[in-house]
């Protein structure tokens, strides 16, 4: 991934270092010696990470004498969350129409027959 060029978000964090540099920056602000020291990685290979996550806009950096302090931009992080969170509520939503289904065919069975017990999807009849 060219680190020149704009990226997703998601795109950004489907490296393991990015995401190892974004949990540690959600513990503060940080310089890229103090990131750096904390992974298997060089200095120059975190700034290079960082540049990637600064595409994204998941990461903003200001000038603190000659080194630059590295945070997470929130606004960027809430809007992968709350993607995230749609895909998790049409994936409810999809399984509650699938229950509900389920139940009304139950019910129908059980309407048509006193007899036997309704089959369920996974028998093999």
């Amino acid at each position: 991934m060219n680190a020149n060029q704009a990226v997703d978000g998601w795109d950004a964090l489907a490296d393991s270092t990015r995401r190892a540099i974004v949990a540690s920056l959600a513990e503060g602000p940080q310089a890229v010696g103090e990131l750096a020291a904390g992974l298997p990685v060089t200095r120059p290979a975190v700034s290079q990470h960082l540049k990637v996550l600064k595409s994204a806009g998941l990461v903003s950096d200001r000038a603190e004498g000659t080194r630059r302090i590295y945070r997470l931009n929130p606004v960027a992080l809430a809007a992968l969350r709350d993607q995230l969170d749609a895909y998790w509520q049409r994936t409810l939503d999809n399984y509650a129409a699938e229950v509900a289904r389920y139940q009304a065919e139950l019910a129908q069975d059980r309407a048509g027959s006193t007899t036997t017990p309704p089959r369920r999807p996974d028998d093999h009849h």
